[in-house]
């Protein structure tokens, strides 16, 4: 199986420029691609995972993938798939922004491999020293303003007559085609790939190279990926889940996926991961035959968090997430229980009252919200539905202590299999 028919099989591929004629080029010999991310925020998003993982599906077949950082295009602003005009940044946030984005780009492919090691570009360095008038000149005439009109990014924005297109952004997709030409004379690169709505961009640099080195070029779309109920992916309530564990915590970020619709979670093991073939229809199979085990949506959370985050953290969300089934809370960081306790009702007490003899566990339960009454509070325990910090307790009377909290001021009640609460002493 070659790089095109890998990701044929996983739904990858949306359109391509010439596809016989690709593959015919990528079994002759390694072909160096590029795709580029503009840095709109100090961190990547999971809408960015599609291609930045292609990168590397490329890579290990033993390609050369470029990225290109949007030191320029990211001070424009692309219209593609945007009802509105993007609110420029300043120079400054561009170069934080970068900064940030530079370090999660590196950690998903191998800069060090020979021939295919991957490169990390800016392509403010080639188009800063521009001056308009070069840009005009050796550039601009080889496009026709025809034909920008008529690609889908510039006619839906120029057919919205309330926003329309500014000329800033309608030259967007001459500073990208400009990439492409840049990278193909500078390294050979010969395919770019990006999301379907790229489409336009792409085949503006195509035809560039063609127009100024007589040169072919090929280019790749991925799909953009929506969510099976219609809504966008990668958005939750509390808005864009974020790479950067400091704006999406791991256990959020693992948890994101573990929920993800019973009607995705197939199409997001391809997507997503690099189980093989028979690996993910194994997981289709235990899906579709109990869904409710949700072992496909296990697997996909893991593997996710782990491309991303790493493997030990990744080990850490799964705890954490069994927690909530009964898991032991032994070596768990404070961070992490953290992240638990905002998934449960939260009751706030006083430190002072685990002192002396301490508390009676029946009042707290109580207190906490998991019983009606002192008296229920006495008949769950006593029959063997109660657990303090995951550890069941059949004894009335029992009181708990300061020495009892985890961390100095945590605990975990349950009632049952899924009535939990946490107490919090202050």
């Amino acid at each position: 199986m070659d790089i095109i028919e890998e990701l044929e099989w996983r739904g990858l591929v949306s359109d391509c420029t010439d596809r016989d004629g690709l593959a015919k080029r990528l079994a002759k010999r390694s072909v160096t691609l590029y795709c580029g991310f503009d840095p709109t925020a100090d961190s990547l998003h999971v809408g960015s995972l599609v291609p930045l993982l292609a990168l590397r599906r490329f890579q290990q077949f033993g390609h050369k993938p470029i990225i290109v950082a949007g030191g320029a295009t990211g001070s424009i602003g692309d219209p593609s798939g945007k009802s509105d005009e993007r609110q420029l940044l300043s120079h400054e946030q561009l170069k934080a922004n970068i900064e940030g984005v530079k370090k999660q780009l590196a950690s998903f492919l191998d800069f060090d491999s020979g021939a295919s090691a991957a490169l990390l570009v800016d392509n403010a360095d080639w188009t800063a020293p521009l001056s308009f008038l070069d840009v005009l000149r050796d550039v601009g005439k080889h496009f026709k303003v025809n034909a920008m009109v008529a690609k889908e990014s510039v006619r839906a924005r120029m057919e919205d007559r309330d926003v329309g297109i500014s000329y800033t952004e309608f030259s967007y997709m001459i500073l990208q085609a400009l990439d492409f030409d840049h990278l193909y004379g500078r390294h050979k690169c010969e395919l770019q790939i990006g999301g379907s709505d790229q489409w336009g961009n792409i085949t503006a640099g195509i035809d560039l190279i063609h127009r100024r080195q007589n040169r072919q070029a090929f280019g790749l779309t991925l799909p953009l990926i929506t969510n099976a109920d219609g809504t966008k992916f990668g958005k939750t309530e509390a808005g864009a889940v974020w790479l950067d564990a400091g704006r999406t915590s791991i256990y959020q970020f693992y948890q994101h996926w573990v929920r993800v619709d019973d009607r995705d979670v197939v199409r997001y093991l391809n997507f997503f991961t690099f189980l093989h073939r028979d690996e993910i229809e194994a997981l289709a199979r235990q899906h579709a035959e109990q869904a409710q085990a949700r072992v496909a949506h296990k697997a996909l959370a893991k593997e996710v968090t782990a491309l991303v985050h790493g493997e030990a953290a990744a080990n850490e969300a799964v705890r954490a997430s069994e927690i909530l089934f009964g898991g032991e809370l032994d070596g768990i960081t404070e961070a992490t229980f953290r992240e638990i306790a905002g998934e449960v009702p939260t009751h706030e007490i006083g430190l002072d009252r685990f002192g002396g003899e301490g508390l009676w566990l029946p009042e707290l339960l109580h207190e906490a919200g998991l019983a009606p009454s002192r008296g229920q509070a006495r008949k769950d325990i006593k029959g063997g539905g109660v657990y303090v910090n995951n550890r069941r307790t059949d004894e009335e009377q029992h009181k708990l202590q300061s020495g009892d909290l985890l961390f100095g001021k945590y605990l975990l009640l349950r009632r049952g299999k899924r009535n939990y609460a946490v107490v919090l002493a202050k």
